[in-house]
Order: C-alpha cells, then sequence, then structure tokens
C-alpha cells in the first residue's frame, strides 16, 4: 500500500547533539505498543487489585500514549489457555482476577470496557492472544477445572517449564479457531495479534515430543519439520479465513521472531547469526503467509540495537523489508532494553529513535510496535519525550486496510446545531456508517489551505452511529470546521467544509 508522506522535513536535535537524518512526518503511521498482561507485566498492576483501580490503571496507559501521539495498543487477552473476557471456551485468567476462572469483583465485560475506551481516544485496538502456550508454569493446581489442561490432556505437551497445545491434533486446531472465531464474533476489536511463540524456542536437552502425533498424521514423504511447519501454516491460514468471514475489516497480524533464517543455512536469510530462527526452532514460516496473503501485517521484533553484530537491527530491518514487500510491514522495537542490556549501545538514549528514523527512510516500512508499554511509561520518560517531541511530533493515521471496494468512501450530509456546551452532528443518509470522524477548526478559511499536516484534528470514534457531539470548548473559537470521514478499512472521505454561526 502506498505511504503517503507529506513534504515536511525536519532535523531532529537533542540536548547531547544532532541527529542529522531528515525525518518525514507521513499522515499515516502504525505507531503501537504492547500491553503485556501475563505475569502482570504491564498490567493490571495486580491481579488483586480493585476492579476500579485496574480500570484506572488501564486508561493510565491509554492516556499516556494517547499524549504520545501513538495511535494503537495490542492488549493481550489471551496468555496461557485463560481469557480476560467472559468465555465459552476458556477460564478467567488468574493475571486479571488474582484466581483462574474467578471472576473477582469485575462488574463489566472487561474487554469490551478497553476496546471502548480505546476507540473514545481515537486509537486501535489489536486483540493479542497466544494460542499455543496452555500454561505459564507447571503449577497445575492452580488452574481452573473448565482449563483445557484439565478438560483436554491429551491435547498438552510438557516442555521445559510449561505446557503447550499439540499444534499436530486436528481437534487442537479447531480449538485455537473457535476461541479467535469468539472474540472476532463478539467484540469491536480493530485486530487479531499472535506473537512469536509457536512451536517453542528451543531448550537444550529437552525434548518435544509429539513423535506419537507424528506418526499419526505426518505425510509419508513429510519430514517432522516440514510437518511442523505445515501445522503453524495451517492454523494461521484457517485463523485468517475465520476472520475475514466474519469481519473481513479486522486485520490478522503477526510479530515472528526477528531472524527468518540465517544466511549460513540459507543463501535467502539474513546476514546474522542468530541461535534460533523462525523457520528452523519455532517452525514458522512468515515469508509463506506473507505469499499466500493470510497475514494483514507482519511485525518482527527487531530487539537488538542498531550494529549489534549477530543481529543488527539495521540489517534485518532493510532484510524484511526487501522480502516481503507484499504485506504491510511494521517494525517491533526493544524498548525493554533501553539502559537495561548487556549490549551497551542501549545506554544510548537516541538508539530507539535512530531505529524509528531508519524506518522511516526504508521503503515498505509502515510503522512500529513497542515491547512493551511500562519501558516507556515506568522508566525512560526523557526518551518519551523526545520520540514525543521530534519524530511523533504530529498525529497520524493508522495505515488504511485493503477494502473489497478500491473506491473512496462517498461524502454524507449532514445537519448541525449548536447549544452553548456542544455542537451536535446527525448523518442524514441511512446508508452511510463510518467508525471514525476527524475533525479540524480553523479560524479562517485560508488556513484550510495552508495547514501542514491534516491529522491534527479532533478524532471521535462513531462506532457505526448516525450521531455524534464535540464539546464547544474544544474547538476554541475556531468557527470553520473540516470533517472527514473514515470508514472500517481506515478509508477516508473528502473533507466536509462547515461554518458556524
Amino acid at each position: 500500500m502506498r505511504r503517503f508522506v507529506l513534504l515536511l522535513l525536519l532535523l531532529i536535535f537533542t540536548a547531547c547533539g544532532a541527529l542529522k537524518t531528515p525525518v518525514p512526518y507521513p499522515a499515516e503511521e502504525f505507531r503501537g505498543v504492547w500491553i503485556a498482561t501475563v505475569a502482570n507485566i504491564d498490567w493490571p498492576g495486580h491481579p488483586t487489585d480493585s476492579w476500579k483501580k485496574k480500570q484506572q490503571g488501564f486508561l493510565d496507559i491509554l492516556n499516556y500514549y494517547k499524549k504520545l501521539r501513538f495511535n494503537a495498543v495490542l492488549v493481550q487477552v489471551r496468555t496461557a489457555g485463560d481469557a480476560f473476557y467472559p468465555s465459552k471456551l476458556a477460564p478467567w485468567s488468574r493475571y486479571l482476577t488474582g484466581k483462574e476462572g474467578d471472576m473477582g469483583d469485575l462488574n463489566t465485560d472487561p474487554l469490551a470496557w478497553m476496546i471502548t475506551e480505546t476507540h473514545k481516544r481515537g486509537m486501535e485496538f489489536h486483540a493479542w492472544l497466544n494460542p499455543y502456550r496452555a500454561t505459564f508454569d507447571l503449577q497445575t493446581d492452580l488452574l481452573a477445572p473448565d482449563h483445557d489442561f484439565l478438560q483436554h490432556p491429551e491435547w498438552m505437551i510438557p516442555y521445559g517449564e510449561k505446557y503447550y497445545y499439540n499444534p499436530g491434533l486436528p481437534e487442537v486446531q479447531q480449538h485455537l479457531v473457535a476461541v479467535v472465531s469468539e472474540v472476532v464474533a463478539k467484540y469491536d476489536i480493530d485486530g487479531v495479534h499472535f506473537d512469536d511463540y509457536f512451536y517453542p524456542y528451543r531448550i537444550q536437552g529437552e525434548l518435544f515430543d509429539d513423535s506419537t502425533t507424528y506418526t499419526a498424521y505426518g505425510k509419508p514423504d513429510q519430514t517432522r519439520e516440514d510437518w511442523r511447519r505445515n501445522n503453524i501454516s495451517s492454523l494461521i491460514q484457517q485463523t485468517h479465513e475465520t476472520i475475514k468471514a466474519l469481519k473481513p475489516w479486522v486485520q490478522f497480524g503477526i510479530s515472528p521472531f526477528g531472524v527468518w533464517r540465517n544466511t549460513s543455512t540459507d543463501p535467502s536469510g539474513s546476514d546474522t547469526r542468530a541461535g534460533q530462527t523462525n523457520y528452523d526452532h519455532l517452525f514458522a514460516d512468515p515469508l509463506e503467509w506473507s505469499r499466500q496473503g493470510w497475514v494483514d501485517y507482519l511485525a518482527p521484533q527487531l530487539y537488538w540495537s542498531l550494529d549489534y553484530a549477530p543481529a543488527s537491527h539495521r540489517k534485518l530491518l532493510s532484510w524484511w523489508a526487501t522480502t516481503v514487500p507484499q504485506t504491510r510491514l511494521y517494525i517491533g522495537n526493544g524498548a525493554y532494553k533501553i539502559r537495561n542490556n548487556r549490549d551497551k549501545a542501549w545506554d544510548n538514549k537516541k538508539e530507539i529513535p535512530e531505529q524509528l528514523i531508519l524506518g522511516r527512510k526504508t521503503k515498505n516500512i509502515q510503522g512500529n510496535i513497542f515491547f512493551s508499554a511500562g519501558s516507556l511509561m515506568k522508566t525512560n520518560r526523557d526518551v518519551a519525550r523526545f520520540i514525543r517531541k521530534n519524530i511523533y511530533a504530529y498525529p497520524a493515521f493508522p495505515p488504511s486496510i485493503p477494502a473489497p471496494e478500491k473506491t473512496q468512501p462517498r461524502r454524507p450530509k449532514i445537519k448541525m446545531r449548536e447549544t452553548r456546551d456542544y455542537l451536535y452532528f446527525d448523518l442524514l443518509d441511512e446508508s452511510l456508517r463510518f467508525q471514525f470522524a476527524e475533525i479540524t477548526g480553523f479560524r479562517q478559511k485560508e488556513q484550510a489551505r495552508k495547514k501542514i499536516n491534516q491529522n491534527r484534528g479532533k478524532r471521535i470514534y462513531l462506532g457505526e452511529l448516525s450521531k455524534f457531539r464535540v464539546p464547544v470548548k474544544s474547538l476554541q473559537g475556531k468557527k470553520y470546521l473540516e470533517i472527514v470521514f473514515i470508514d472500517r478499512y481506515r478509508q477516508k472521505t473528502k473533507p466536509l467544509k462547515l461554518q458556524r454561526n
């Protein structure tokens, strides 16, 4: 997809010196952050906190990243065979309520509430699910009676300190697709997100024993490695088809481990020396998923510094951008390493900003996702402020989604009325519905022609509603308005120009 980049360029400066690379301000750019809930990494602060306190904690994260001009959150709603929402297929997560299977003092659907609050702020909500991890440890006595480990022990394979769903079992694949289907059908999410956990990362001296399943389901001409890769690809294909059949505008994205294969193994791989790779150890083939069109975006986790010798962020970014040009590509950035890693490059507060600049300069890269929320909120706020001031200096829309119809959505007719406190808007055409309205105010007509960034207005979530309102005080006395309506595919109408009395 073509990325629309404004002509304005900026030279970025820091107190310590200049970042001398001109940085374009894109009108479309994915600016996401992972909110990890497993082991309460980012949220909730503590599983036994009151629901009211948990709500405030989530709002604090949203408001913080909204202020930094991020436009998407990827919230972990399934960590290990559990759920952060009422489910027929999984018990309540202990990381949400303190006890697995117990809803605690919840008085609302937490996922529906999180989605609503995210959309209120004009941000996308991607539901992040871990499909294959069944437990986070071996304390199975803490599992709820309806957890899959107890309901279907034949689905489980122990490995290291965890239990995993057996990817080779057809009934496991069917169950995991049903988990995704339940979330997509029930909730107004913008995307479904898987991370890098497929077959588990290899542990020296440990055996992931799926030999019986391989004997039962492997084809005569299939190596176990190819069979495993096919198992993962089959789930990816089924997940994609299920999502698009239910809600074609919902995106399906995956953030694979940053190295597909090393050149020492495959000449088409990257110039890296990674100890484990997607293809050979996790049995995941994101290049195949991209070729087949089974994913809407990839966000490889390039959690290394720019010039780290075994796996250079710089080299890997270029490799991914060249290798999957047919798929929207975001870069996963390891913000958790800032001032917290043996690689001393991370002591430089400009490391992440330089990575963002490199991505902006590279063709086919359309945004970034930071791991994880606490890394720029609990610590490293100076880096966050720098990014906001110099790189995310203006708001940006998330990239648009390929729509069944390529035509620009029709601009609606609208009725506006003003009271002392609010401007009220009614869409008059019942056949036209949109997800967002973007309202920009100007003091003079001529200012609209001279604006340097098209995304400085107030973004309002409509959610298919035909009526909305805007506080008068938010317009700060601006008389001339432009409203752009945005559909579920992020396609925008032509601006509608209005004048207040």
